[in-house]
């Protein structure tokens, strides 16, 4: 008699577009980590065959990669938003973001767990600029403007996290359950802002682990001058906005 395999209490969210290159080698790193993460991939129509490649891997490892697929692009935000929709219905306890071009390292995963899953956070952030500036292969001009948008975003925002923007993350599923999604408002990168501020609004604890962010080797940046210029000018309609329309939790509050 075959025992079944035991369901698994994560699932790293990895959003893709025309990442054939890396698609394979991102799952295939995740899978091989001594703690059990599942993966749920949202792609975008990719052009390129993305999509196939997860399906195959999906057939190598079954009921731990699943798909979503979806008509276009629709920006970085909605495809969290619809992962962790996915990842709630599903009844994950630890829920994460990464990138799939190994800018995260996958055996990162196992801290961001640890913070969440064993030292009291509720949501653990891999920071680039928690312990100085831990970035590689980036243009010395990008480094400066992330750092220094992060510390802009503190200054408006009253957040203590150092790496505001960063898209490494996981979260509690109490703390995705009890944030109004449907109201997140951006879809770039001040998309990683405004769940962070939303987490801190509601109460949350938010750890900053450290990491070291890599730029990718294959395929093309999605970053562009519009979704960083988003994650500027909208911090400070976020922290107007707390000012008259806090954030209360969907589910109450417990304890």
């Amino acid at each position: 008699m075959s025992l079944q395999p035991q369901k698994s209490d994560s699932v790293v969210i990895i959003p893709m577009y025309n990442e054939c290159e890396n698609a394979a080698a991102i799952i295939d790193a995740v899978m091989a980590l001594e703690h059990q993460f599942d993966v749920l991939v949202i792609d975008d129509n990719s052009p390129d065959g993305t999509a196939d490649i997860v399906k195959s891997k999906a057939q190598q490892y079954p009921d731990r990669i699943h798909l979503i697929e979806r008509e276009g692009k629709l920006g970085l935000g909605t495809a969290y938003i619809t992962g962790f929709k996915w990842a709630i219905e599903h009844g994950y306890d630890y829920i994460f973001e990464m990138d799939a071009d190994f800018s995260h390292n996958p055996n990162d995963l196992l801290k961001l767990y640890k913070a969440v899953a064993h030292d009291g956070a509720d949501v653990a952030v891999g920071s680039r600029y928690v312990s100085g500036v831990n970035v590689v292969n980036w243009p010395m001009g990008r480094v400066l403007m992330s750092y220094y948008a992060s510390a802009y975003v503190r200054m408006v925002t009253g957040m203590k996290v150092r790496d505001t923007t960063a898209g490494f993350v996981c979260y509690r599923r109490e703390v995705l359950e009890n944030i109004d999604l449907d109201h997140i408002k951006f879809k770039g990168y001040a998309f990683q802002i405004e769940m962070k501020f939303t987490s801190k609004l509601l109460g949350y604890k938010i750890a900053e682990v450290p990491i070291v962010f890599v730029n990718r080797v294959l395929g093309t940046s999605k970053m562009s001058s519009g979704i960083f210029g988003e994650a500027l000018f909208g911090v400070m309609r976020l922290r107007w906005n707390s000012w008259f329309n806090k954030p209360r939790r969907m589910k109450g509050l417990k304890g």
